[in-house]
């Protein structure tokens, strides 16, 4: 089967994949269509250091073609959006509702994957850049056949994050102001949560002016062009001069996470979203925090992804979640290079992998 494989120095579409059968509590999908994000590239270019070979992907959608012992709820010929939280189920921090922390989610990957007699790791758990992948049962979520297998495949990452870090960690409240420092895929989606939220004002920033279009369709009420200012805080200071409620940094940049405490208002909040490089540190006033303001990290949208994905698949039919308009770009598997080069370039808001089913 077909597959994009990075064996530690450079990406290549292969043809000769394997993978084994399901076992108890696992499920085969045979993948749809897979979001290309930053992260898969950042494994590439060394930002996320991971175990090679490795079969890459980790946002997909597909069709269920075979279940495992004990997998009730889903069946094959089920759609399903994948996640990447292959959480335990069972320990404290899934008992609490809260999956993302769970540490067994964060181990080291398994190697369901075979090329000519080699073991392939996983990547985040899915590795949806495969034409068939095999997932912990409580990943692959099931989801109405009306929902297209296109942009469903964005609810497992982009979607779950940045919705996810708005209505589940930072929690906007009606009526709030929201900074989104990034009009990327999270950036995007950072947005439309917070439309979905009843935020009043909306400031997405970013370098690429062409984002102001798909940032003010996706929920951005403002739009600060980075690229064409002298100073960015200042630009946002004069649409909100006392600051910010809520301020997502989605870029992974440690002065745009300075940028993004800077412009708190009185008890605001900073969410960390990008991934700088793993050794990266930022700085802040200690005292500008005083004023109950605060810093979060959140991993993958603190979601809970059962639940979450059903959620948005919903929103997404009475259409208040936006998830054709992320679309920007649909790839055969073949292209991946030029995908790739699309989303580095910042010409897609979100590309997609199709494997024509």
């Amino acid at each position: 089967m077909r597959g994009v494989i990075f064996d530690g120095k450079r990406p290549e579409i292969v043809d000769d994949l394997e993978v084994r059968p399901p076992g108890p509590g696992e499920v085969l999908v045979a993948i749809a269509a897979a979001g290309l994000c930053h992260s898969d590239l950042s494994v590439i270019d060394g930002t996320i250091p991971y175990p090679a070979p490795v079969v890459l992907g980790h946002e997909g959608a597909g069709i269920v073609e075979a279940v495992g012992p004990g997998v009730t709820h889903v069946a094959c010929g089920d759609h399903v959006a994948l996640s990447t939280l292959a959480c335990c189920g069972t320990c404290p921090e899934c008992d609490r509702g809260r999956p993302t922390m769970c540490r067994q989610s964060i181990g080291r990957p398994g190697r369901p994957f075979t090329r000519r007699g080699e073991k392939l790791f996983h990547f985040a758990s899915c590795s949806a850049f495969a034409e068939r992948t095999v997932v912990k049962a409580v990943q692959a979520v099931k989801i109405p056949r009306d929902v297209p297998l296109i942009p469903a495949a964005l609810l497992g990452c982009g979607v779950l994050t940045g919705v996810g870090a708005v209505l589940n960690r930072a929690r906007v409240s009606q009526g709030e102001s929201v900074l989104v420092i990034g009009a990327g895929g999270i950036g995007l989606n950072v947005l439309q949560g917070a439309r979905i939220a009843g935020a009043s004002t909306i400031i997405a920033v970013d370098v690429n002016p062409a984002k102001a279009e798909p940032a003010r369709r996706l929920g951005a009420t403002h739009f600060v062009d980075a690229s064409a200012v002298d100073d960015t805080a200042a630009a946002v200071r004069q649409i909100l001069p006392d600051g910010v409620d809520h301020a997502f940094e989605c870029v992974g940049d440690s002065r745009l996470i300075r940028t993004a405490v800077d412009l708190l208002d009185r008890h605001g909040q900073a969410v960390l979203l990008g991934v700088p490089p793993a050794g990266a540190q930022a700085s802040f006033l200690v005292s500008s925090l005083y004023l109950d303001k605060s810093i979060l990290g959140c991993r993958y949208g603190s979601s809970r992804p059962q639940r979450d994905i059903a959620l948005y698949a919903q929103l997404y039919r009475e259409g208040r979640l936006l998830l054709d308009e992320l679309v920007t770009g649909v790839y055969r598997i073949e292209d991946f290079s030029r995908a790739a080069n699309d989303v580095n370039n910042r010409t897609v808001a979100r590309g997609v992998l199709s494997f024509d089913r």
